[in-house]
């Protein structure tokens, strides 16, 4: 009994230290707490390739079929240039410090109008051709 008693207080004590948070730099984490278990594992257990006489699973391919439906069409891609030349032309014209502030927001603003323009003339060139 007094083993008994013992192993118990030892298995608290061990569960409270498990639970104790953890500070680094100012910010509190916490610790998961470990998940023992003790068992065995039954006879059906699932596995990809049971019932399969390739090795495969039932469907065919072990990772699923490959379906291009998330591919970018040519517009995205060209509308994707056009978005990231103008972004650098803006990064330039904003750390432009040789001229004046409002002349610096003018030209961010004519940049930015001429992007859109570029993205209107891109999708009309795109739909007219196709």
């Amino acid at each position: 009994m007094k083993k008994i008693i013992i192993v118990t207080f030892a298995m608290v004590l061990t569960s409270g230290v498990f639970a104790q948070k953890i500070v680094h730099g100012g910010g509190v984490r916490v610790r998961p707490r470990p998940m023992i278990s003790v068992g065995v594992a039954p006879f059906y257990a699932y596995s990809p390739f049971w019932g399969s006489p390739y090795g495969y699973p039932y469907y065919g391919y072990p990772y699923g079929y490959r379906y291009d439906h998330n591919r970018p069409t040519k517009l995205d891609l060209q509308i994707a240039d056009i978005k990231n030349d103008y972004q650098q032309k803006i990064s330039a014209a904003r750390s432009d410090t040789s001229i004046s502030r409002a002349e610096r927001r003018k030209a961010i603003r004519d940049l930015k109008h001429d992007r859109d323009q570029d993205i209107i003339a891109a999708k009309r060139s795109y739909y007219k051709m196709s």
